[in-house]
């Protein structure tokens, strides 16, 4: 069932052939099999909006994981935390992310995919995983809504804590770092390009 409910709110994007050309023909370190670039990192390193501007840039489809989480299941991601526990945010996103089958898309991840070990398996296996490092000052400076922004995080944890707790995890799963702190989105999306598409 969840599946059909994914491909819904995909729409056309898993049943249409998705082969597109990439620039001067060639796929980089990109395959045929790895053909997606997923995007990890901690809330506020710039997923969502990077994503968008790489997946036109690159002539690429866009996911984001925790819209798609949200649109599922009809809540935000603060009010499954609240109702459900920050657990249970964490098992959702780890079968959304599971479930996820296409070629050539752009895939913003929630902060926490790194949590689970199969999640991400299956990720580097149709994709190129790219860190958006952040450093934590330049967290703080972003983040205005930490208490409520839905972050699948321990009671009471902060976002100092969080950040040590995940960054060993998420250079764990990347193929590639990008340090962020001096560029604009624009010029992360290029450089993710000009190494890995």
């Amino acid at each position: 069932m969840r599946v059909g409910r994914f491909e819904l709110w995909v729409g056309n994007l898993l049943t249409r052939n998705l082969q597109l050309a990439t620039r001067n023909g060639k796929l980089g370190v990109m395959t045929q099999t790895r053909s997606n670039v997923v995007l990890i990192g901690m809330p506020g390193s710039g997923k969502s909006t990077v994503g968008v501007i790489l997946a036109k840039q690159s002539a690429r489809d866009f996911i984001d994981t925790d819209v798609v989480i949200q649109t599922l299941k009809g809540a935000s991601l603060q009010d499954i935390v609240d109702r459900d526990g920050y657990m249970a945010l964490r098992k959702i996103e780890e079968e959304t992310l599971l479930e996820i089958s296409v070629r050539n898309h752009v895939i913003a991840t929630g902060g926490s995919a790194v949590y689970s070990e199969a999640a991400m398996a299956h990720l580097r296996s149709i994709g190129f995983v790219v860190l958006l490092d952040t450093d934590l000052p330049t967290l703080k400076a972003r983040i205005h809504d930490f208490g409520t922004r839905g972050l699948a995080k321990s009671p009471g944890q902060s976002l100092g804590e969080l950040y040590e707790e995940r960054a060993p995890l998420y250079r764990r799963y990347a193929d590639l770092v990008v340090q962020c702190e001096d560029l604009t989105h624009e010029e992360i999306s290029e450089k993710i390009i000009a190494i890995c598409v």
